[in-house]
């Protein structure tokens, strides 16, 4: 099932505690601090799984970024919303590790900001999914050192968020898939 825009998401402050709640396009057309995560799938060889957001997404469609992002929904952990997300954007579940949390704001298209407090998890899947298209108009597996090349010649074809979370001192590729790899147990996250 795709996000919808009437979506209520979690509005939170610097550390992360809730301070309310808002309609997903008001938040991201006034650029509130909001709850937040991004997923990053391994294969057993290393390769990040992209996917390429679909055209008609509300922001950055047809750009490529991370394996799965969303919000959490009001009453819902984080970890539980990434395991929901992830089901419904790209067809499948696996086991979810926390990577950390940063936070970003960037200017994206249609006039929206996102200013996320972004919880990072990364898992291990060595099946191809199956993407909803609403959300996701392809995939692949990519090496963490053609990705790398890729960020710098084409920086325009990956989401905003993408480049903020991997700009992050704990966030390097590298890190996220030893992360992925090792199979650390589940935390859950608020």
């Amino acid at each position: 099932m795709p996000s919808s825009p009437e979506e209520t998401l979690i509005l939170v402050d610097a550390q992360d505690r809730a301070i309310g709640t808002g309609l997903k396009m008001p938040v991201h057309r006034e650029g509130l601090l909001h709850r937040a995560f991004s997923i990053f799938v391994f294969n057993a060889r290393g390769e990040l799984m992209l996917q390429q957001r679909a055209t008609g997404k509300y922001h950055s469609g047809g750009l490529w970024t991370n394996t799965c992002c969303g919000h959490p929904r009001p009453g819902e952990s984080t970890l539980s919303a990434a395991r929901r997300r992830l089901q419904e954007e790209m067809g499948f579940t696996c086991s979810l590790y926390a990577a950390g949390t940063l936070t970003y704001r960037a200017q994206v298209s249609n006039d929206l900001i996102e200013h996320e407090f972004d919880h990072l998890y990364v898992g291990r899947f060595d099946s191809p999914p199956h993407p909803d298209p609403a959300e996701a108009q392809d995939w692949k597996w990519i090496e963490t050192s053609v990705l790398a090349a890729q960020l710098t010649r084409q920086p325009h074809a990956f989401t905003a968020w993408f480049h903020a979370i991997l700009e992050q001192p704990g966030a390097h590729l590298d890190t996220l898939k030893a992360r992925a790899l090792a199979g650390l147990p589940d935390n859950n996250t608020p």
